[in-house]
């Protein structure tokens, strides 16, 4: 008896396998976000009508104005938040 429930455990075993390899083969795996082309920012072409030192501060100029405000928003987020949970603990 004991030979007979061995070649069974085999059995389901071996048909386990094959049924297993078939499901893989079925299933079908789609990617979980599609994927898209991402085209780089593009930099506005420099003006050659003056120099290019003075293009170069223009540029440094609207950088710094982009990251001042940056750095405002931040800020003012921080202290309504602040503000906010203060709020709640009183």
């Amino acid at each position: 008896m004991g030979e007979i429930a061995m070649l069974d455990w085999k059995a389901n075993l071996d048909a386990l396998v094959e049924e297993t390899m078939a499901f893989a083969k079925s299933v079908r795996v789609e990617p979980l976000v599609p994927r898209t082309v991402v085209e780089p920012n593009r930099l506005p072409s420099m003006n050659w009508t003056g120099s290019e030192r003075e293009e170069i501060a223009r540029r440094v100029a609207r950088f710094k104005a982009h990251q001042q405000r940056f750095k405002r928003e931040r800020e003012d987020y921080a202290a309504s938040e602040l503000k906010r949970m203060l709020a709640r603990r009183y």
